[in-house]
C-alpha cells in the first residue's frame, strides 16, 4: 500500500510517501519558525496561510523524488487533530479533495499517535508492548502501548508540557523562539550544580508531571541572580526537567513490566535527555528507542506510517472534520 501523509497541525508543513512493503520512500518538511520568531510564538492565521502556500509544492516534491505519481497512490493520511483548527483544515481539505478526485480512501490520523509510532519507521523498530514517553511543546504523557490503537494512559502533565516549560524558560533567559534548542545549547556551557531547582512531583508515587512550579522557580532565580548567570540557570533547569522525565519513565516501565521504552516528540531530541535516559535504562535492562532526529518534530512521515496502519483496516469514510482537541486514549484499535 502506497500512502501519502500530510501534516499541518501547527507550524510545520510535512508531506511524505510511505510504502507498506518498501518503507519510507521520500519526505519533505517546511518549518515556519523564522516567520513566527518575529512574534515570539505561533500566530495561527499566519500558520494556516503558509500551509496553503507550501502543501502542494511539497506534495509534488515527494512524488518526484520517489519517482511515483498521483495515480500510484492507494490512500492518503492527514493529521485530523489535535492542533490549530485552521491549520488542520488546510491539510484535511487538501487530503480529502485529492482522495475524492483519485477515488481512493483517506484517513484522519491522531497527531500524537503519529509521534508515538514514529520510531517504528527506523531500521530497528521496537516490538509491542512498550511504554511511550510523549514529550513535546504541547504534550507530556506516559502511555502503555500494546498495539496500534491499544493505548493505556499511565500519566500526564497537570499543567505545562515539558516543551512548553523549555520554551518559556528560554524566554525568561532572553533566548529566541522556539527556545528549547537554544536553551539546551546554552545549558551545555553552564554548571548545573550551581543552582538548586525543584524536581516537581518526583516522589508523588504516580506517573503525572508538573512543570509550572519549575518555571516559576526559574523566574525567581532570574530576578535574583540576573541574566549574567543564564548558562548556569539553563543547565540547572534542564537537569531538573530531565531528572523528572527519566525517573517517571523508568518507574512506568517497572510498573507495567515493559522492558522497552519509546521516546517521541520534540523534546525527545534533547541530547541530555537521551544520554541520561539511555544510560539509566540500560542499567535496568530497558531498551530505549528514539525516532530519527528529523522525525522528532512534526513531520509527514509519521502521519504516512500511522495512516498506512489504519488504512489497511478502515472503510472509506467521506466525512470531513478536524479535531483540535482529541484524546489519544479514545482511538480504536486495529
Amino acid at each position: 500500500m502506497l500512502v501519502l501523509g500530510v501534516e499541518s497541525s501547527c507550524d510545520e508543513t510535512g508531506v511524505a510517501l510511505y510504502d507498506s512493503v518498501h518503507g519510507l520512500l521520500s519526505h519533505a518538511l517546511y518549518s515556519q519558525i523564522a516567520m513566527h520568531n518575529a512574534y515570539g510564538g505561533v500566530v495561527p492565521e499566519l500558520a494556516s496561510r503558509d500551509h496553503i502556500r507550501r502543501i502542494l509544492p511539497l506534495t509534488r516534491q515527494v512524488l518526484s523524488e520517489s519517482g511515483r505519481t498521483l495515480a500510484d497512490l492507494d490512500g492518503i493520511a492527514y493529521t485530523q487533530g489535535p492542533g490549530l483548527a485552521g491549520a488542520l483544515l488546510v491539510g484535511a481539505g487538501m487530503a480529502r479533495a485529492l482522495a475524492y478526485a483519485l477515488g481512493i480512501p483517506a484517513v484522519g490520523v491522531h497527531h500524537l499517535e503519529g509521534h508515538m509510532l514514529s520510531p517504528l519507521i527506523s531500521d530497528t523498530p521496537p516490538e509491542f508492548p512498550f511504554v511511550a514517553l510523549l514529550v513535546s511543546g504541547g504534550h507530556t504523557q506516559l502511555m502503555l502501548v500494546s498495539g496500534v490503537g491499544r493505548y493505556t494512559l499511565l500519566g500526564e502533565t497537570l499543567d505545562d508540557a515539558a516543551g512548553e516549560a523549555f520554551d518559556k524558560t528560554a524566554q525568561l533567559l532572553g533566548l529566541g523562539y522556539p527556545g528549547g534548542p537554544a536553551l539546551s545549547k546554552l545549558a551545555a556551557t553552564g554548571d548545573a550544580s550551581r543552582f538548586k531547582l525543584p524536581r516537581p512531583m518526583l516522589n508523588s508515587g504516580d506517573f503525572d508531571f508538573s512543570f509550572s512550579g519549575l518555571k516559576t522557580a526559574v523566574l525567581t532565580l532570574v530576578r535574583k541572580a540576573g541574566l549574567s548567570q543564564a548558562a548556569d540557570i539553563a543547565a540547572a533547569f534542564q537537569a531538573a526537567a530531565v531528572a523528572v522525565l527519566v525517573s517517571k519513565s523508568l518507574a512506568a516501565c517497572a510498573h507495567s513490566g515493559a522492558n522497552r521504552l519509546v521516546v517521541a516528540g520534540g523534546v525527545g531530541a534533547n541530547t541530555h535527555l537521551r544520554e541520561r535516559l539511555t544510560r539509566e535504562a540500560a542499567a535496568r535492562g530497558i531498551s530505549v528507542f528514539y525516532p530519527r532526529l528529523e522525525f522528532c518534530t512534526d513531520n509527514g512521515a509519521m502521519i504516512a506510517y500511522a495512516g498506512a496502519q489504519r488504512l489497511a483496516y478502515a472503510h472509506n469514510d467521506l466525512t470531513f472534520a478536524v479535531k483540535p482537541r482529541w484524546e489519544l486514549a479514545t482511538l480504536d484499535a486495529v
